[in-house]
């Protein structure tokens, strides 16, 4: 039967459900009783969205706070240079400057924006950190869900502002070619922002730990039960929150990108908040999910995104190209699900009552 999509339950949310699978959860997936050694968890908000750290077993609370406070401190840099809802960011300072001329960087800035072209040029520029302006022309942006679809004319317009192929970095020296294009780092930021994470819990002395922010994650050693981190990811449909595939994570990250939550009808036509940054409007294609994983939780996000923008067939030949473990999820012709998964990822598989393959 095919699932159906139900606006009252759309969310803002523009990633597939990444769930820990700790407790009662690993019991219901894996059919067996779970390992009970409570972890330490530090929670808390940032860019938009919740964070989450797992530690490999209690911690007494002075020492909770002090890596609360470290956490907190470094995900406020970020924020101070990557967000667009802060006009006072280094990232919103950019986006202001109606200039061609270069500006310096942070080193950090420079990195993820060095990524994210590294990313563009090689999905054959199905990512792209300029498509802002559309997606907040198509209704998925602050503003809210338009009263009519963009026309012909508006599009072209906005595209002519549009595309990391106007963005030359040479450094930490950016530039752009068109003075009113604008960078949004939201489908790269949380991952490297992950990373970052990561790195200053090793460097603090916590080298078993899981990071979550927004739903990318990073692992790193073993979690409490003196296993692999396990993170299950949802069936892309929204009547349910149910875990579809789980895999053990250990050293490596996580990232998704799904096209079934965040949706609307306008006029008889649905349409998904994944822009195609050729186009310049929503995709049409079957391809409902894709995850990824990867070392450096920065790329597995930006992938996830160019692989959602790409399409079932042309992500999975990206897939390839490049050697990226990943799984599609589309919509199958008989209104089933088509799970199309590579062999790196089909090794870090928990099938049912069973290790990973």
């Amino acid at each position: 039967m095919k699932r159906p999509f139900s606006l009252k339950e759309a969310s803002a949310r523009w990633w597939v459900l990444l769930v820990v699978l700790v407790a009662g959860s690993v019991a219901t997936y894996l059919g067996r009783p779970a390992v009970k050694v409570p972890p330490a968890k530090l929670e808390g908000r940032t860019m938009g969205t919740t964070w989450s750290v797992l530690l490999n077993g209690p911690r007494d609370e002075a020492r909770l706070r002090q890596l609360k406070a470290g956490v907190e401190a470094l995900l406020a840099e970020v924020n101070a240079s990557m967000s667009t809802y802060d006009p006072t960011s280094e990232l919103s300072r950019f986006n202001a400057l109606e200039s061609t001329e270069p500006v310096t960087l942070s080193a950090p800035l420079a990195a993820v924006i060095r990524d994210a072209l590294v990313v563009h040029h090689a999905s054959g520029g199905s990512f792209d950190v300029t498509v802002g302006p559309l997606v907040e022309a198509w209704g998925f942006g602050a503003k809210g869900r338009p009263r009519a679809a963009p026309t012909d004319e508006e599009v072209a317009r906005l595209l002519e502002a549009v595309g990391s192929g106007k963005l030359s970095l040479d450094g930490a020296q950016l530039a752009k070619a068109h003075p009113k294009l604008r960078v949004d780092l939201s489908a790269i930021a949380k991952g490297d922002a992950v990373d970052r994470v990561s790195a200053l819990l090793v460097d603090l002395g916590e080298p078993n730990h899981l990071v979550d922010i927004g739903g990318e994650l990073r692992a790193r050693g073993l979690s409490a039960s003196g296993e692999a981190f396990r993170v299950g990811i949802e069936t892309p449909d929204p009547s349910t929150r149910r875990v579809q595939l789980a895999v053990a994570l250990r050293d490596r990250s996580i990232a998704s990108s799904g096209n079934y939550r965040n949706v609307f009808e306008l006029d008889g036509v649905r349409y998904v908040h994944t822009i195609d940054p050729v186009t310049g409007r929503p995709v049409q294609h079957r391809l409902l999910a894709a995850s990824v994983l990867h070392e450096r939780c920065g790329l597995a996000d930006a992938w996830a995104t160019a692989l959602m923008a790409a399409g079932p067939e042309r992500a999975w030949a990206l897939a390839n190209q490049h050697g990226l473990d990943v799984v599609l999820m589309e919509d199958g012709p008989d209104g089933g699900l088509l799970e199309r998964m590579t062999p790196g990822f089909a090794r870090a598989m928990i099938p049912r009552g069973g290790e990973p393959r």
